[in-house]
């Protein structure tokens, strides 16, 4: 590989013809979104009008919770199913489900059965098309190949996937204009255990409705019979052109790039975010949405990013399984059109060095079955006193757990992002603003809240308050009550809080998983507190509420912080206040194993003891295998790339040199022979560095157990491989471009 081919790779990707999609039409003209939002989605409407009544009513109880899907409705579900998939082009059916992988796994199944009848002792065999109850409810993959944490061995393989009747099955395209019927799934042991995402998810959403109801009760709402955690996850991620990707082994493998300079303009001049999207991106894009939007992804947004060939797209919320499930689609579908466009999205959370990484920004909020925001302050938070109590809940929540919550973020990928400038730091806190941080405030000291309605060119208005642009041609425009603190990890932002520090890659489940897990907790705390401060009375008084929301705010100030979370002092500050700096992977998965978070997710029923040790197992093995992954790609491409093209330019020089020095030139005063030495040193640097990766990659296959194997990985190979690449940089910044063998980053991101 040389300069050529990145030339080529360069050119094919101006020269190409871009690809068009026509947009659907309603007949004379463009389809409205609406009009095509949720086609390829099989939902209760869609069941309603093929099901009879009793069916359809004994589904709802079901997926209420109060009755068991019995045999008689399973089939007649999965007939209806079948027929509007196949009027569709399906031709299989896939358990659709979310392995410990960070992506999600599907086998396809055919709906064609053979049916055999004997006539007259004749065996006569025929196709039919069919699928069951049994078929639509339940699959059987092979457990002890998906990551299992020593649950499963290869001698106890069985695992079951169930239905999740909660999220909806859906269509996507196969090959021949055919498609596929997607049935979302949660995955099993033989034992029951949870092996996937989704399982403990509904555990968690279940604990925290019943959490949450249970505290509406004790405040006189009576009405409210589940609450919902809502999630938005606002998608990053980079596209860069396919040739030059398909020349470039690391990202190939890793997804990141293990060597490589930033070029001399990169996104210091922050003309990149929100500018105009390139025609090629925006297509892409396009083609993603209009898949999306037929599979009922309520994708809103899309727009730039901070750094160079770096996007983000944004759904609408919804109820947070569901939304997960709809970011992995997402992901997905931005995959598969981004191909077809001759493009590479890139989920890694720091595919580049030197400009920002990338996140999947966590919004995650409370619903009633009402449909009532219960983290909306509304105009007078300070007397919106059950929005105060799900708020210092929250507060509670990340106070005390703040450990678990920095570990469901933790990854080998995400860990090059946290603490960087462009994401919060390994301290979780929270952000609330200004009025809100004053409404608490005077609630602990008992004092008159200040008023915030009268301050310079402002004036009060609902949900806020009104800046006056003092140019007559412009309109008033609504200011939220809080600012934006885009360093902080958990940080209110008007009527939710923004977990910040969720990585692009992963799936949003564990995070969520965990916030419902220690909000839950929490609300049970407050509402034994009501209780308790209610005694005998008929009902609570707002002394009683206040006492309560006061105390918690006391408990919980320390993780409020309202300043600039990548600073230093804020460091020193965290550390006064007992907050965790916790900085490596293997320390942060640790928390799972703290003696109070076991005991928050055991004794609320969302992980046993065995999920959890599993989970830990898996995390620590994954951390290191994906540290030795980089390792070995890295040590390939020195040896096999780099350090052959930085011999081939020393040549050259020599040569050069050489012939000089034969003319009777003094070689040693030519600039020639000072690039020769530069050169010299820094390969033998690389070379030595390249070798020490490889024997502590040695080092760490050798150790037995995945908790040494992570620690090692995480104080020795993070170490290696950063040395390699700084010499390497180095390196890049000398050797004839001719010689280099690898897409540098001004091809890559420009």
């Amino acid at each position: 590989m040389s300069q050529s081919a990145r030339i080529d790779a360069v050119q094919d990707s101006v020269l190409r013809t871009g690809r068009t999609v026509d947009w659907p039409q309603k007949g004379n003209r463009p389809a409205y979104i609406s009009e095509i939002y949720g086609q390829n989605v099989f939902d209760l409407k869609g069941l309603q009008s093929t099901l009879p009544k009793p069916v359809y009513a004994r589904f709802i109880q079901q997926i209420k919770g109060r009755q068991t899907l019995d045999r008689a409705t399973a089939d007649a579900v999965a007939h209806a199913a079948k027929v509007w998939a196949m009027d569709r082009g399906a031709t299989h059916f896939t358990h659709w489900f979310q392995p410990q992988t960070g992506t999600t796994a599907e086998k396809h199944d055919s709906f064609l059965t053979l049916k055999t009848v004997i006539t007259n002792g004749i065996e006569e065999t025929s196709a039919i098309d069919a699928f069951s109850g049994s078929q639509l409810l339940q699959s059987e993959p092979d457990a002890s190949s998906f990551p299992n944490g020593g649950m499963r061995t290869t001698f106890e393989a069985r695992g079951y996937t169930i239905w999740d009747t909660t999220s909806p099955m859906f269509l996507r395209p196969g090959p021949h204009s055919t498609s596929i019927l997607y049935i979302p799934s949660v995955f099993i042991s033989y034992n029951g255990e949870a092996l996937d995402e989704k399982t403990i998810l509904l555990r968690s959403s279940e604990v925290l409705s019943n959490a949450a109801v249970k505290l509406l009760n004790v405040l006189g709402d009576k009405d409210t019979k589940r609450v919902y955690a809502t999630l938005g996850t606002e998608q990053e991620f980079f596209l860069i052109d396919r040739s030059l990707y398909n020349l470039r082994p690391d990202l190939k493998i890793t997804g990141r790039t293990l060597v490589g300079t930033v070029p001399p303009k990169h996104q210091q001049l922050e003309d990149h975010y929100f500018g105009q999207i390139p025609s090629r991106v925006l297509a892409t894009i396009s083609e993603a949405e209009l898949e999306l939007y037929k599979l009922g992804v309520p994708v809103k947004t899309r727009h730039n990013e901070v750094a160079p060939n770096q996007f983000e797209i944004a759904p609408i919320f919804e109820e947070a399984s569901v939304a997960v499930d709809h970011n992995l689609v997402l992901m997905e579908t931005l995959h598969q059109v981004a191909h077809r466009h001759k493009l590479k999205v890139l989920f890694h959370e720091k595919p580049f060095k030197g400009v920002n990484g990338s996140g999947k920004h966590c919004n995650w909020s409370l619903s009633t079955d009402q449909g009532d925001n219960l983290l909306d302050p509304t105009v007078k938070p300070e007397t919106n006193y059950r929005f105060l109590l799900f708020l210092v809940a929250t507060l509670d929540a990340v106070h005390k757990h703040g450990g678990l919550l920095r570990a469901s973020i933790a990854s080998a990928s995400n860990e090059h992002r946290l603490g960087a400038n462009e994401a919060p730091p390994g301290i979780v806190s929270a952000f609330l603003g200004e009025h809100l941080t004053e409404v608490l405030d005077s609630i602990e000291q008992s004092r008159d809240v200040k008023n915030f309605s009268q301050p310079h060119l402002q004036t009060v208005k609902v949900g806020g308050t009104v800046l006056d642009l003092k140019v007559s041609t412009l309109p008033q425009i609504a200011r939220d009550l809080t600012d934006r603190n885009r360093t902080s990890p958990f940080a209110f932002t008007g009527n939710k809080f923004e977990f910040r520090a969720v990585g692009s890659k992963q799936s949003p489940s564990f995070p969520t998983v965990l916030v419902n897990a220690a909000v839950a907790a929490s609300l049970g705390a407050i509402t034994d507190a009501l209780v308790k401060a209610k005694g005998s009375k008929a009902e609570l008084g707002i002394d009683d509420i206040l006492g309560v929301v006061r105390s918690f705010i006391t408990s919980s100030k320390n993780i409020r912080f309202e300043g600039n979370n990548y600073s230093d002092e804020w460091v020193k500050e965290a550390e006064k206040r007992g907050l965790p700096n916790i900085k490596q992977c293997p320390v942060a998965f640790r928390q799972l194993l703290t003696p109070e978070n076991q005991h928050l997710l055991i004794s609320m029923g969302i992980m046993t003891k065995e999920e959890i040790h599993s989970r830990f197992e898996i995390l620590m093995h994954k951390y290191a295998k994906d540290l030795v992954i980089e390792g070995l790609t890295l040590k390939n491409m020195i040896m096999q790339g780099i350090l052959p093209a930085a011999f081939t330019f020393k040549k050259e020089i020599t040569d050069l040199l050489v012939g000089q020095k034969n003319l009777g030139l003094d070689h040693k005063a030519l600039p020639e022979f000072k690039t020769l030495n530069t050169v010299t040193k820094l390969t033998t640097t690389l070379q030595n560095a390249a070798e020490k990766l490889g024997e502590i990659i040695d080092r760490v296959d050798g150790l037995e157990g995945s908790e040494e194997q992570g620690d090692v990985a995480g104080n020795e190979l993070t170490v290696a491989l950063e040395d390699v690449r700084i010499a390497s940089d180095a390196l890049e910044g000398y050797v004839s471009d001719k010689q280099w063998p690898y897409p540098k980053y001004t091809e890559l991101l420009f």
